[in-house]
């Protein structure tokens, strides 16, 4: 055997990987698979997307829609989009210069950080954070101020928001509807963090993938809409959550002219494309109305209530969420060491997954008492997991 072989391999490894850990949730989907337990944790709906779009992107494929659409985008898909957001918020996106297509909200949120952020940049994160974000800045060689989303209204401090913007500030990222909390920020929220953008001369990156997801009368509200803010803004979605298909990857990033030029660089050499005939299922997809968002969000809300229900009455304290379709909990009743051996004994002796609170904080010890359900399941799915997890009781 050569001496090539036996050689220690970090010597390999970047040094930007280096502390990288594999996505928590998704490793509860794998553990789940491997225990045969229901599927809480990862953020996919186990029922069937509509039918008249899984028609459309097989009418596309039939009439040879295979090959390479623009990099950035098929025009008939960036019109569509521009046409939602004209639609649903009175705000105009000129597909030419503004609308960037890519391969889900997860590939435009770090094709934004590739093209924005420089080593040493500091972007401000609210904390519990979706999981992605962290490496994703690490990746860019970014550093992270953290401002802390306090329980159970997920509502933050304006002073120490304030403290975490610097001069070196370059972004604030931002999550509403927020997984894992649920929590939509209000407009007198957004409009705080937008004079802190103008204020530092920074920039806002909201991923609003759960922007139809709303509950009790939330509101949502792209920061890009507020005065001042459509400059500086870059706005990220995606079909996955809004339309159930989440395997399509398709999304897009909306932006002013001169960042969407650096964006489209960095995503033609990411991934070319996404999809050409699931881009042209979606130009139908994007032209639904208010009924098609107002139906889902019913849809959701019920299945919400069953899993607080569920969830109370195994014991845990629910902190109820105003959009998305997750539950953050608080186990601290329930006499576990902490968060991780809780979703393990869950998986293994109970037969349904969630995640771990823990990998949504950086700071040691945040989360050790919380874990996260996910509820866009099948009425039998949560009526399954309802029976296992009242044993807990």
């Amino acid at each position: 055997m050569s001496s090539f072989a036996t050689a220690p391999r970090t010597r390999f490894r970047s040094q930007r990987t280096v502390n990288f850990t594999e996505s928590v949730i998704r490793e509860m989907t794998r553990l789940a698979m491997r225990h045969g337990a229901i599927n809480l944790a990862q953020g996919f709906p186990d029922f069937p997307a509509p039918e008249a779009l899984k028609n459309a992107a097989a009418d596309a494929i039939a009439a040879d829609i295979n090959q390479y659409a623009i990099t950035w985008g098929a025009k008939p898909f960036r019109d569509a989009i521009a046409a939602k957001y004209k639609r649903c918020y009175g705000l105009e996106f000129d597909p030419e210069r503004e609308i960037t297509v890519c391969c889900g909200a997860t590939e435009g949120m770090i094709a934004t950080f590739l093209a924005i952020l420089d080593p040493g940049d500091e972007v401000v994160l609210f904390e519990p954070f979706y999981e992605n974000y962290n490496p994703d800045t690490q990746l860019c060689g970014a550093a992270v101020r953290y401002v802390t989303l306090h329980a159970p209204d997920w509502h933050f401090d304006p002073d120490e928001l304030r403290r975490a913007f610097t001069p070196r500030t370059k972004a604030i990222i931002l999550n509403s509807p927020n997984n894992p909390t649920g929590k939509v920020f209000t407009r007198e929220e957004l409009t705080f963090i937008g004079g802190l953008c103008q204020e530092f001369d920074a920039l806002a990156i909201t991923d609003e993938i759960y922007e139809h997801i709303l509950y009790d009368g939330a509101v949502h509200v792209p920061i890009l809409s507020l005065p001042g803010m459509r400059e500086r803004s870059v706005l990220v979605n995606s079909m996955s959550k809004t339309y159930s298909v989440t395997g399509w990857r398709v999304g897009w990033v909306l932006a002013p002219p001169d960042l969407t030029d650096s964006i489209r660089k960095v995503h033609d050499f990411l991934t070319v494309g996404a999809a050409a005939p699931l881009q042209q299922a979606g130009v139908m997809a994007l032209g639904w109305g208010a009924d098609y968002y107002g139906t889902l969000a019913s849809h959701y809300a019920t299945r919400r209530d069953h899993i607080l229900q569920t969830l109370e009455s195994a014991g845990l304290r629910c902190f109820i969420p105003q959009g998305a379709y997750y539950v953050m909990t608080d186990i601290s009743g329930l006499g576990f060491d902490n968060d991780v051996a809780f979703v393990r004994y869950l998986i293994e002796e109970l037969g349904v997954a969630a995640v771990p609170g823990s990998s949504f904080y950086a700071h040691e010890g945040g989360g050790s008492q919380q874990v996260r359900f996910c509820f866009c399941k099948k009425y039998e799915t949560l009526e399954s997991a309802r029976h296992q997890l009242l044993k807990l009781k």
